[in-house]
């Protein structure tokens, strides 16, 4: 039999843990929950589900991930975000999957966005994550936004199955989101030395807008489709003129050294 660590990261998820940890309980070997200071009833919920929970500091997104896959001892671990739940079918797949012993190390499958009751099906908001993986094969990478596992050798697999994923409390919370992921996003890039530019950043805006709602048939999911069609172009129209603002701060910054010397 096939064993499997489930791991999380949290912060004040109580709203949205229960649904997450249920998801995932009834083929999970061990529960490892990583959490950077909680105020809320996210301990307690974890604990009641039986997770191993872990206090520490925050590092950004990949290094928390990496801790808590640290932590795992299974087989297989499934990596999943609080406000991320598992279908029922998807459950069974990766029961019946990992129970026929697998030549592949590694498996991705579809995870489905909802927005304000509506479950999207089409643009960014649905595509295929991978999450399943083999313990001593795969790491994360060291991002401190939208990390990456990687899984430097071996087959990856595809379930059909899709993840259900509820991003967004409300409109409040998005904005926060939005502002977070894209000053993390303006900073990557700067610090990478990727050049940014004003007019990059409209064209991008528009770009991603463009992918979503038209070429990725996002005008389907009706009214909300467009609505997370503009907040993928917002997110990506902040990240590329935070990058660029970084670089002109930087050139001031440089500008002013000169002439103190």
């Amino acid at each position: 039999d096939y064993s499997l660590s489930v791991i999380i990261i949290t912060l004040n998820e109580e709203d949205r843990l229960p649904r997450c940890l249920a998801s995932v309980q009834q083929i999970a070997d061990e529960i490892i929950v990583v959490d950077s200071g909680s105020t809320d009833k996210t301990i307690e919920i974890a604990e009641f589900f039986g997770a191993n929970v872990f206090q520490t500091d925050w590092p950004g997104y990949g290094a928390q991930k990496q801790r808590a896959l640290n932590r795992a001892s299974c087989e297989w671990v499934l990596s999943i975000d609080a406000d991320e739940a598992l279908t029922a079918e998807l459950r069974e797949q990766i029961s019946d999957i990992l129970n026929s012993k697998p030549e592949e190390n590694a498996f991705e499958f579809p995870r489905t966005v909802h927005l304000w009751g509506k479950r999207l099906k089409y643009g960014n908001m649905s595509r295929d994550v991978l999450r399943l993986f083999k313990r001593t094969d795969g790491r994360f990478t060291d991002s401190k936004v939208h990390e990456k596992i990687v899984v430097p050798k071996g087959k990856t697999g595809r379930i059909k199955s899709s993840m259900d994923h509820y991003s967004i409390r409300d409109f409040e919370h998005y904005l926060q989101k939005n502002v977070e992921y894209a000053w993390l996003g303006a900073k990557k890039k700067f610090e990478s030395g990727e050049k940014c530019s004003l007019l990059g950043a409209i064209f991008n805006g528009l770009w991603v807008f463009l992918q979503n709602y038209i070429f990725k048939l996002g005008i389907l999911d009706g009214k909300i489709g467009f609505l997370a069609a503009c907040m993928y172009s917002q997110y990506a129209f902040n990240k590329y003129a935070g990058g660029w603002t970084l670089q002109l701060e930087d050139n001031i910054n440089k500008d002013s050294s000169q002439v103190k010397q």
